[in-house]
């Protein structure tokens, strides 16, 4: 699809969303130097990926639905989720998505799509498949996207899903985000595709679905190429593997510390473990979110009056969800019984 089928409103939501998620990935990660102690546990932040989760869900049709990993603040802000509700469900609060049970691995908004992540690798692309059949019996038109990083396709659930997927011709779209690195371990290290220079989109020629590799720092290329994906399955024709390359811009996650010792960001692995700055320093330069709304404002979609005004809308509604989360009371011990089944 050309890029001029993309209007000026939803070029404009795509910065709006991609900016909103870069403001909630920061207010997560200012949390740990601002207020100690308020997250707990592992978090993982998406920042650099803005592009690839806007692009994609721009795609989508209301009833479409999402799964994705446990890099998963951004899918349902996307979708429409209220951040308040998010960043309280981070917090651990009652007032968060799962009523402060999941925490930052385990958001969950079905009322908008969203059906879940998970802490473990590729545990999410099975149950995508499982909600893309049943949208397929009830035959109504809707597509699922499962969203999973590059680690995940060393999975077994990885193979097995998209076997079953294109034998059944399921209506769904596989959206790899290869940020390059699992947790320490550069992608060129651990999978002979990388390492012999072949894209990973490769490895969906194993099971005769069509397989893209695309820059995921272009939410505009990731929207053209998720959209015939997204068509494809729809009318029928069975799965997509998109290989979405992106670049986080934060470490991993943070650090679990000894007790006493707050949990924080420490630098990017390039650094840390491998001494490349430079490499770094060339992602950060690659950000697709000041790239896009460069884009924008030199091809005259937006004023840059105009895009200051979606960063500082931005910023002040995270800025409300970041209080509203601080505010919000823990739930109560007695209902830890709740929704729990032998």
């Amino acid at each position: 699809m050309p890029e001029n089928a993309l209007d000026q409103e939803r070029l404009t939501w795509m910065l709006t969303q991609m900016t909103r998620i870069r403001e909630l990935e920061e207010r997560v990660k200012r949390t740990f130097e601002e207020h100690p102690g308020v997250i707990r546990g592992h978090t993982h932040l998406a920042d650099g990926a803005e592009a690839s989760i806007v692009g994609s869900i721009a795609a989508l049709r209301p009833d479409d639905q999402v799964l994705a990993t446990y890099r998963c603040h951004g899918y349902p802000l996307a979708l429409g989720t209220d951040p308040k509700a998010i960043v309280a469900e981070i917090y651990g609060r009652e007032t968060g998505l799962c009523k402060g049970y999941g925490g930052s691995m385990h958001l969950t908004d079905v009322g908008r799509g969203f059906l879940g992540t998970s802490g473990i690798v590729g545990q999410g692309i099975p149950h995508a498949a499982g909600a893309a059949w049943a949208a397929q019996i009830r035959g109504q038109g809707q597509v699922v996207l499962s969203f999973f990083g590059d680690g995940a396709s060393k999975q077994g659930a990885f193979h097995e899903t998209l076997n079953i997927a294109s034998l059944w011709k399921l209506p769904i779209v596989f959206v790899m985000e290869n940020n390059s690195y699992n947790v320490y371990t550069r992608v060129e290290q651990e999978d002979a595709n990388a390492a012999a220079g072949e894209a990973l989109a490769v490895k969906a020629k194993a099971y005769s679905m069509p397989g893209v590799t695309i820059d995921g720092g272009d939410p505009v290329e990731v929207y053209e190429h998720v959209s015939a994906a997204v068509e494809r399955a729809r009318s029928g024709e069975g799965p997509t593997l998109v290989e979405s390359r992106v670049y986080r811009l934060s470490a991993h996650g943070n650090i679990i510390a000894p007790p006493g010792v707050p949990l924080h960001f420490p630098e990017h692995e390039a650094i840390t473990t491998f001494g490349n700055v430079e490499e770094y320093e060339a992602a950060k330069r690659g950000d697709p979110v000041p790239r896009f709304r460069a884009r924008l404002v030199n091809d005259g979609t937006l004023t840059a009056e105009e895009a200051d005004a979606i960063a500082e809308a931005a910023r002040q509604e995270m800025d409300e969800a970041v209080a509203f989360g601080l505010e919000s009371p823990f739930p109560a011990p007695e209902k830890a019984v709740e929704n729990v089944y032998a």
